[in-house]
């Protein structure tokens, strides 16, 4: 159990890759705060947490609202009396093509995508700076550095915004004994990506099955992610085998981008 005592808070835990890397917390240890602005989407979360013999807490939190991220971290500090480890995992997206983006798609997906990371994760550091101890990961994604299949531009430029946040908070609060990494996925198999294919079949004139075929055939590897190969990486990045790892954003994307 290498995240033993350990406690760690996921945003967007009520599904997807979310909802995987706070069962693979715990089934690693740690006790989970499951936060999602679908609460009954957080509460089964923690209930499979419980499953597994962890304690565990359900919270509705929109992390848009600062307001909402304090009392989230202020719960969390009240229930278990530390927070070791961040996942900024909530996100929003659409499918859209660069000319049909609106100032409400841009302002939805930057008020989650990036004010809400980067508030979650200033808000995690004011309780982790005191005991010098700290991880904080961003699910960023592929879009951050130019993936040309992204759902669309402002959630690719919502996710560079992770990519540098997280290189600057890394160096800013490496003096305090605080990691901070970014995971960015590829195409991983969630609700939200199966959602955003289906409206591509659809433009294209294709059907689900062959989306989904011409979607592998674009990676080396030839898999899709699942959302337990993202879980996996955000695990070893809270262990101590990654105790001298910050600044970084890992791709996990079965290798369509090299670098």
């Amino acid at each position: 159990m290498i995240l033993d005592d350990q406690v760690a808070l996921v945003t967007g835990a009520g599904q997807g890759i979310g909802a995987a890397t706070a069962l693979a917390l715990a089934e690693a240890g740690a006790a989970v705060v499951a936060a999602d602005i679908d609460a009954a989407s957080a509460e089964r979360t923690a209930a499979a947490v419980t499953e597994t013999g962890r304690r565990s807490l359900a919270m509705e939190v929109d992390v848009g609202d600062v307001a909402a991220i304090r009392r989230m971290i202020d719960r969390t500090m009240e229930e278990f009396g530390r927070l070791d480890v961040l996942v900024n995992n909530a996100g929003v997206t659409r499918r859209a093509d660069i000319m049909d983006l609106t100032e409400e798609d841009w302002d939805r997906i930057h008020r989650v995508n990036a004010k809400g990371v980067f508030f979650c994760l200033q808000t995690a550091a004011r309780v982790m700076i005191p005991r010098r101890s700290g991880r904080i990961i961003n699910i960023a994604s592929i879009a951050g550095k130019g993936y040309a299949g992204t759902s669309n531009a402002a959630y690719a430029a919502s996710k560079g915004a992770v990519i540098s946040l997280t290189r600057t908070a890394a160096q800013q609060l490496a003096r305090h004994d605080i990691n901070v990494n970014a995971i960015c996925p590829g195409v991983t198999r969630t609700e939200l990506s199966d959602s955003n294919l289906r409206v591509r079949a659809q433009q294209e004139g294709l059907s689900l099955e062959a989306m989904e075929a011409r979607r592998a055939e674009a990676i080396p590897l030839k898999r899709v992610c699942e959302p337990s190969d993202i879980a996996a990486m955000a695990v070893f990045l809270a262990s101590p085998g990654a105790r001298n790892i910050t600044g970084q954003s890992y791709n996990v994307d079965g290798g369509i981008i090299p670098e």
